[in-house]
């Protein structure tokens, strides 16, 4: 046992990966097509993948929102895991990053299920809740930029219903955060979400170490 999370060394993360890790080969190949990119460590890391998919299941959640879909990893990951007939409106500002995961999409038979919107995500989110989507959703992933995290997180818990499930990427920013002198609107906009996810009565909450820092909320029916 231990009183706090132990280190992750390159080869216990070996071994953890070795141990739990259940990669589909198609969600391989995206990741291998993906690091091939100068940007390709944008991309979230497997296991946090099959852990986003484990949510899934474990909540039964067939509308699902995706903030950031740079090549499509993270939506397969979810696609795969929810259910015929399910939705999962997906929101990037870049055509071409998206078009990498695509055939991908195809190939596993979800594309179907993946609504790919390009375009401001806040435009996006706002164009949802006005045409009636707010409390319908049922999980959320914010990997978008990071200085509009906080409005995500507002434009999200809207679209929710209670007992929704909002992950939130990057949340401990490569260790940068407990650097005091680090003074930009990225770094700041993480710290700010942090405290006001602790501080929300709205939500249940979890940090958890895996990646870059995932944040979990579940919004509560109050």
């Amino acid at each position: 046992m231990s009183n706090r999370t132990i280190p992750m060394t390159d080869a216990l993360y070996g071994y953890y990966l070795n141990a739990s890790l259940r990669e589909p080969d198609i969600l391989a190949r995206l990741r291998a097509k993906t690091a091939e990119r100068s940007e390709g460590d944008m991309q979230i890391s497997p296991e946090q993948g099959q852990f986003m998919a484990f949510l899934i299941r474990l909540t039964g959640a067939r509308r699902a929102i995706e903030i950031g879909t740079y090549t499509g990893y993270s939506a397969l990951c979810v696609a795969l895991a929810m259910p015929k007939g399910s939705r999962m409106v997906t929101c990037d500002r870049r055509p071409e990053w998206p078009r990498v995961g695509q055939p991908f999409w195809r190939e596993a038979g979800v594309d179907d299920i993946i609504d790919l919107r390009i375009g401001k995500a806040l435009d996006t989110l706002d164009a949802m809740i006005a045409a009636g989507e707010s409390g319908s959703y049922d999980f959320a992933f914010i990997d978008g930029d990071k200085k509009n995290y906080v409005n995500y997180y507002e434009q999200c818990l809207i679209l929710l219903r209670p007992g929704g499930v909002i992950a939130i990427d990057n949340m401990l920013w490569s260790g940068r955060l407990v650097n005091d002198a680090l003074d930009d609107p990225a770094s700041n906009a993480i710290r700010a979400l942090n405290i006001r996810i602790r501080d929300d009565s709205r939500v249940d909450s979890s940090l958890l170490p895996i990646g870059d820092g995932l944040a979990l909320v579940r919004k509560l029916d109050i």
